[in-house]
């Protein structure tokens, strides 16, 4: 019994560390992606952000502890085996990362709920609640990035609207060595030195940099757009540490392995290191191959994900992080006309063998530990 809770504990701690691989970098995706700062820059805001909604997470979003217990999904006898909760996370940490070494921004949420149901099918055959999975788990995260969606379609025209009524421009620029020249893009995709009218060339759009200019009651849109859009990835982050750590720890908690203080502070560390070694493919995916994106859609995309996941915390919901913030993303990308139709096709393929390979993963585990 001993082996099995000392492996309990490494194999919860790996799925932190995978969870942090894949989802640290979410909440600074946008300020990466519209060159509001470096790679480097937003990974240090995500550690930080994330790491203190998880020290919080147990006072703030208790009812998300208990439901990833599995109580009400599998019999409250079997949530208390160590076996269990050991298949469970290995199915959860492996699935996690394995899309994480593929650059997909994949759930842990999807992958716990898969996990939970597939140990569960094999340790209490005919004894898994579906109906407790359809309302409580699969709904949720069915649901939440199709409503992240639809508020980004509906928000950013509206915030679209504002900036132009208040006389706010976007100047685009591209970098000449250390200095940022405003460009003009011109219909064949050309674009112009506005300072001398001559046509440059870039190796990618993605070199070029939109920027607002303009005032708004005083103060200097563009750097108050940069402001918010830092203050709200920040507060993606502190929120999906705020989800996702109750998640994690509850695994511990269910087979009384650790003090909660002691086991929150090291879920909360590992999965600030998985994300600092290991964010780098899903950045990429997130920032660069979604959609391109500006400061003001960035900012718009990061509000949605941060007040949706939240509302979610606080209501013991268990909505993934992920599909909310890649959802807004997919919502700029409609407004923008900008999607990358094959990158979101392979993001949606990612999403929907998530859960069975979960599944499939702790069943396995769990079959082979009880033979054991």
């Amino acid at each position: 019994m001993a082996v099995v809770l000392f492996l309990l504990v490494v194999s919860v701690l790996f799925l932190a560390y995978s969870n942090g691989a894949n989802d640290n970098f979410k909440g600074v995706a946008t300020l990466y992606g519209s060159r509001t700062c470096g790679y480097r820059t937003a990974l240090a805001w995500a550690t930080v952000t994330t790491l203190a909604g998880s020290l919080l997470a147990l006072v703030l979003a208790h009812g998300l502890v208990q439901t990833f217990r599995g109580k009400g999904l599998v019999p409250d006898a079997v949530t208390a085996q160590p076996a269990f909760l050991l298949a469970v996370s290995l199915g959860a940490a492996l699935t996690v990362m394995v899309a994480t070494r593929t650059g997909m921004p994949v759930s842990t949420t999807h992958a716990l709920t898969g996990g939970l149901v597939g140990a569960g099918l094999v340790a209490a055959p005919g004894e898994v609640r579906f109906e407790a999975l359809g309302g409580a788990f699969v709904l949720p995260l069915l649901l939440s990035p199709v409503v992240a969606i639809l508020l980004t379609v509906l928000i950013y025209p509206l915030f679209r609207w504002t900036r132009r009524r208040s006389g706010v421009t976007t100047d685009v620029c591209v970098c000449v060595g250390t200095i940022n020249e405003s460009v003009v893009p011109l219909p064949d995709g050309t674009l112009t030195l506005a300072r001398t009218g001559v046509v440059i060339e870039v190796a990618t759009t993605a070199e070029c940099v939109e920027r607002y200019r303009g005032r708004f009651l005083g103060v200097e849109v563009g750097w108050a757009v940069d402001g918010l859009h830092f203050m709200s990835g920040g507060a993606v982050g502190f929120a999906r540490g705020l989800n996702d750590t109750p998640k994690i720890v509850a695994l511990l908690l269910a087979g009384e392995t650790v003090d909660p203080t002691l086991g929150l502070a090291a879920v909360a560390v590992v999965m600030a290191v998985g994300g600092v070694l290991n964010a780098h493919r899903v950045a990429d995916t997130m920032s660069r191959k979604i959609t391109r994106m500006n400061p003001g859609q960035g900012f718009t995309a990061n509000l949605v994900t941060a007040v949706l996941v939240a509302s979610a915390s606080r209501l013991g919901l268990p909505v993934s992080t992920t599909h909310v913030s890649v959802g807004s993303l997919f919502g700029i990308g409609v407004v923008s006309r900008t999607a990358r139709a094959r990158t979101i096709l392979a993001i949606l393929l990612a999403w929907a063998t998530t859960l069975p390979t979960g599944a499939f993963l702790a069943a396995v585990a769990y079959f082979t530990l009880r033979t054991v």
